[in-house]
């Protein structure tokens, strides 16, 4: 297997199939924090949900984004 060397450890090279599920997860990342965010802050949403429903919605929806971004990068660094 290849090995480039980084900061004095010697690391794995990824393979593609690797790089294009971390862009992924990248992109469902932001997805899930556009989502949050947007019910957060849209004020017509095609839902009805009240006021506080639509923040409690919309934070979990974000909290959601980053424990999927925490996940998304102890996987790519082991």
């Amino acid at each position: 297997m290849p090995y480039k060397k980084r900061e004095s450890r010697y690391q794995i090279q990824k393979s593609p199939i690797q790089r294009f599920l971390f862009v992924l997860g990248i992109v469902f990342f932001l997805m899930y924090l556009v989502l949050g965010c947007m019910v957060i802050f849209w004020k017509q949403l095609p839902i009805p949900l009240s006021s506080g429903r639509r923040l409690a919605l919309g934070i979990v929806l974000i909290v959601y984004a980053f424990f999927r971004f925490v996940r998304l990068i102890q996987n790519y660094r082991s």
